[in-house]
């Protein structure tokens, strides 16, 4: 079928929204809404919208939802990848895109929930159709240190250069090799988006954004837990499959750390000091991105508590 939703009434194209950085409670919030709304005989469909959630191989290190959490609803897109293949943005949406329209085909709510923004943005939005990069530019511009790439930016393309912080390097040498491949800025580009469905869909968000110290206590003790519950094991498994370093799933939070442990570079305290420091990292970028790129009408809910019935009244009577 197609991955288009074709308009409809606002309540048969309804999309909750759930996103916030890790560890803010946004997973509990979902599944409190799905609970709300089958007292009420109203089916719930929770749908992954974290980049490492995809992936088959960390479900400890990811936090993905238990067993017993998946009980409650069905849920699509944990899981669904494996390790050896990298999702990007783009995969993922095509992915949710047929999923949310199932879900309106089946008169239930889908509900997006994580702290990816980037998937996101790419699913309301679209993707801008930029072509392949040239292998040669690709090689020169990711041998650029991050000063240098940030320099060349400010030249060849000023506005992105201004809008991004000059240690982001990912989004430095992005925007650098695709003026120096395509010759049009990444900004222009993006002008072009198409495959969005942002205005297809009654959209119904919550961003949270709890205190931060609250959040980055939540992510040291998230790690310990990690631990316990058998994250060395997971990674152990990982490591023997001897995947490339560069794949998104080797380069998820707790995965370097802990095969440093493993491989006898540091203490297992100094791993767990690693980690928890890492995730506070990812969440205080995950804050920054949400506070900047959200659209101003998206409800931000800056305290660690939410009430359900209060934000998506309309989302609990059909």
């Amino acid at each position: 079928m197609s991955t288009k939703t074709s308009p409809k009434t606002a309540s048969q194209n309804r999309l909750a929204l759930i996103a916030g950085p890790t560890a803010s409670g946004k997973s509990a919030v979902a599944l409190d809404l799905a609970k709300q709304r089958a007292k009420s005989k109203l089916d719930t469909w929770i749908i992954n919208a974290d980049s490492m959630q995809v992936y088959g191989d960390i479900p400890i290190l990811s936090a993905a939802p238990s067993e017993a959490e998946k009980s409650v609803c069905p849920h699509h897109l944990y899981g669904e990848w494996d390790g050896a293949q990298a999702c990007s943005a783009a995969d993922w949406a095509r992915r949710a895109k047929a999923i949310i329209a199932d879900a309106h085909e089946a008169g239930t709510l889908p509900v997006l929930v994580g702290g990816t923004g980037m998937y996101m943005k790419v699913l309301l939005e679209g993707i801008a159709p930029i072509p392949a990069i040239e292998p040669e530019v690709r090689e020169v511009v990711r041998a650029l240190d991050t000063e240098s790439a940030y320099a060349a930016l400010m030249i060849e393309d000023p506005v992105r250069a201004s809008e991004l912080e000059p240690a982001d390097s990912q989004r430095i040498a992005r925007a650098l090799e695709v003026k120096r491949s395509t010759g049009v800025t990444l900004g222009d580009w993006q002008l072009a988006k198409t495959g969005g469905i942002g205005d297809y869909v009654d959209l119904h968000t919550a961003i949270m954004l709890p205190e931060r110290q609250w959040v980055y206590d939540r992510c040291d003790t998230r790690f310990s837990m990690m631990l316990d519950e058998g994250a060395i094991g997971e990674v152990e498994a990982l490591l023997k499959r001897g995947l490339p370093s560069d794949l998104p799933v080797m380069r998820a939070i707790g995965v370097p750390e802990i095969a440093a442990f493993l491989a006898g570079d540091c203490s297992l305290d100094e791993a767990t000091e690693r980690g928890a420091q890492a995730t506070r990292n990812y969440a205080k970028r995950q804050f920054t991105w949400f506070r900047r790129q959200s659209p101003d009408h998206w409800a931000q809910i800056e305290s660690e508590n939410i009430d359900i019935a209060t934000q998506f009244a309309s989302l609990l009577r059909n």
